[in-house]
């Protein structure tokens, strides 16, 4: 699967441009605040219906205009696959596969698979257990339909089982029959949720010290492992005996929203033990076992995007990332840099294909 072109109107510091792309290495090289990594998110947001950078769709809108579109060709399984995206101010967003619209936007997550690899990435180490579990909802969301719709409800039932408890201390009344409600349409959701997260984690494992291992040339050990309230027990019994602390605190204390991951260098802490090099290693490689694994489930690679790979990185991990993704076994990869020469001198000792894009402040 590779992308073929690319249109944007009116996308962030986009006014109309157009790109013909190799289906093999793609790189936009330019100062800064040219639009390189803006051409990736376009790209991500024909993937995953929305900005790997900003949730609010409206302010991906270019200054004083009142919409944006973003339309690829891809081919896809040997099929060309027209995709649209279009996000209009007051108005709906609209997704659309072959000039057909999606009725809902969950339908469409998994179809064109994307792995981002951005110096943002450093908020998996760095930040709350948020973003661990958003990292694995938005890998596994791509291959697991049923993880999609099973996330969408448990997050609707721990909304309203949230806003109970709240009501139960505002009115000082408790109905624990219609607390009960809530809780019971968690635990199905939840546990299956549980499962999916802890294979995923089990399988991945192995890819990411792989790659890890040939990142750092061996001199690194790394682990990770996923932290669960539901690691060998039971979801309704902790739901059922942490009902009155969750009366106490006003939300539910109990669940896969509280799940994380432990992310280790050695036997010490990523966040505290590791430079931004070691840091930023470790999250490339995790990012690659990601795609090699949504790779083995599809049977097709995922689109990768490279942004500012050059951040935080010695020349010899740089060239190790770069010698590693050239190869056959991955498919089309778009890399953002500064530097034109660099990238040429890397990539032409590599002998792949590649087609570089120079930017300017006028896109």
């Amino acid at each position: 699967m590779y992308l073929k072109s690319l249109s944007l109107i009116s996308f962030k510091n986009f006014d109309q441009a157009d790109f013909e792309f190799s289906s093999r290495i793609n790189c936009f090289v330019g100062n800064n605040g040219v639009g390189k990594t803006n051409l990736l998110d376009g790209i991500h947001y024909l993937s995953l219906c929305k900005s790997f950078f900003n949730s609010v769709d409206t302010q991906n809108i270019r200054h004083n205009e009142n919409f944006f579109v973003i339309q690829g060709n891809y081919i896809r399984k040997g099929d060309e696959e027209k995709i649209y995206c279009g996000v209009k101010r007051n108005t709906k967003k609209q997704f659309r596969r072959n000039r057909k619209d999606y009725n809902r936007l969950s339908d469409h997550i998994g179809f064109i698979p994307v792995v981002m690899v951005s110096p943002g990435d450093s908020v998996l180490i760095t930040g709350g257990s948020e973003e661990r579990r958003r990292f694995m909802n938005g890998v596994i969301s791509q291959y697991d339909r049923q993880y999609l719709e099973d996330m969408i409800a448990y997050n609707h039932a721990l909304t309203q089982r949230n806003v109970l408890l709240k009501d139960f201390a505002r009115k000082k009344y408790v109905d624990l029959d219609a607390l009960y409600i809530w809780t019971e349409q968690m635990i199905g959701p939840g546990e299956r949720i549980h499962k999916v997260r802890r294979s995923f984690i089990d399988n991945i494992i192995p890819i990411f010290r792989r790659y890890h291992e040939f990142l750092s040339l061996g001199r690194e050990e790394v682990d990770l492992t996923y932290d669960s309230q539901l690691n060998g027990e039971d979801f309704r019994s902790l739901l059922e005996d942490a009902v009155e602390k969750d009366r106490v605190l006003q939300y539910s204390t109990c669940g896969i929203h509280k799940d994380d991951l432990t992310l280790n260098l050695g036997k010490h802490s990523m966040k505290r033990s590791g430079s931004q090099g070691q840091q930023k290693t470790y999250l490339v490689a995790l990012k690659l076992a990601q795609l090699e694994f949504i790779k083995e489930l599809n049977g097709f690679h995922p689109i990768l995007l490279l942004d500012d790979i050059f951040d935080k990185l010695d020349q010899s991990r740089v060239e190790q990332i770069i010698r590693l993704v050239s190869e056959n076994n991955f498919g089309q990869i778009f890399i953002t840099d500064t530097s034109k020469d660099r990238l040429n001198i890397i990539l032409n000792e590599m002998g792949r294909e590649f087609l570089i894009f120079e930017l300017d402040n006028n896109g």
